[in-house]
């Protein structure tokens, strides 16, 4: 191992070798994030803005936003910018940062769709408890722990990986560098203690996902004793897209980590990395929040507040000048 060479950059692999094709991806990709850095700007600013969505549950759903932007920004931009520039290198510490924040984001967003959870248990469940339970100090709580224990738990799993220089390989098999790809090229010593540490905090990620199943069975057990059928067909609407992403998520992630590692970026690996890279932030907001009542109504609201305050302009402006007009007038 000490007479290999030290790597300086990664050669992530290219989708296609015809100029074309890679055009059409980074157009593809580009769409696709514009479309999420779009809708989640729009829920933020719709949450800060509205005076009616301060309440736990769209504190979590900017939260959420906010987190989607950041996970899709990961590993998209390089991608975008690899295809049009026809190069397919990533820098050693680029590499770095992208398993670093993308350890952060994929924890943080399974921790706060299982708060959401928990949110949404505890309002259809526990209705006249939710207002003493879900407090603004305890959703701060929830919120800050949830940052910085993420931000954490990247840190210890990145400085594990990283701690001796990769040298047995610089070619990774993926569009950009997914941690079961870099994990396939560092020594054995370091595999296997990260496979520990891993393996240990996979129980954590078993009692987050034990503990959303617990309370979706409760939510869903409440919604069948609603007498309405139109309100049980609304409460099953509006959990199920949830739970599928949810599901999604957790399993593509899961084959993806205890999978085999492919030697070529094959359409079943590229598909099974987009499902946990690029469609939960770009599902979540039309799930969580652009199909929600209260999201639309504060759109509204806030799209007749402009206009009505560009209508409003025009006729300030005459009557300033009319008052104007009439002045000189009184003048002479």
């Amino acid at each position: 191992m000490d007479n290999l060479t030290k790597v300086t950059e990664f050669l992530l692999m290219e989708f296609s070798d015809i100029w074309e094709l890679q055009v059409l991806h980074a157009g593809l990709f580009l769409l696709i994030y514009l479309a999420v850095l779009v809708g989640n700007l729009l829920i933020i600013a719709v949450i800060t803005l509205d005076q009616h969505l301060h309440t736990p549950m769209y504190f979590f759903l900017k939260n959420l936003s906010v987190l989607d932007l950041c996970y899709i920004s990961v590993p998209v931009p390089k991608s975008i910018h690899n295809s049009l520039t026809r190069r397919s290198s990533i820098s050693y510490l680029g590499c770095v940062a992208q398993v670093y924040f993308f350890f952060a984001f994929a924890s943080a967003e399974l921790a706060f769709l299982t708060v959401m959870t928990y949110d949404r248990y505890v309002a259809i469940c526990h209705p006249l408890q939710y207002r003493a339970v879900m407090t603004s100090g305890r959703c701060y709580q929830m919120a800050v722990t949830t940052w910085l224990s993420c931000f954490s738990y990247a840190a210890v799993h990145t400085g594990n990986m990283f701690r001796e220089h990769v040298c047995r390989s610089n070619v990774i098999h993926q569009f950009f560098c997914d941690i079961p790809h870099v994990l396939a090229l560092v020594s054995c010593e370091v595999f296997f203690i990260e496979f520990l540490t891993l393996a240990l905090s996979s129980c954590l990620v078993l009692g987050c996902f034990i503990l959303m199943m617990i309370s979706y069975f409760q939510i869903f057990s409440t919604v069948l004793r609603i007498p309405s059928e139109q309100s049980r067909a609304k409460a099953f609407s509006t959990c199920s897209p949830q739970l599928i992403v949810i599901m999604l998520f957790l399993t593509t992630r899961l084959f993806a980590a205890l999978g085999p590692t492919a030697k070529t970026l094959s359409i079943q690996g590229l598909v099974i990395a987009l499902t946990y890279t690029v469609l939960p932030p770009f599902l979540n907001p039309i799930i969580y929040s652009l199909r929600n009542k209260g999201i639309k109504m504060a759109i509204w609201r806030l799209c007749e507040d402009i206009f009505s305050t560009k209508l409003e302009h025009p006729g300030l402006y005459c009557r300033r000048s009319a008052t104007k007009k009439q002045k000189s007038i009184n003048t002479l």
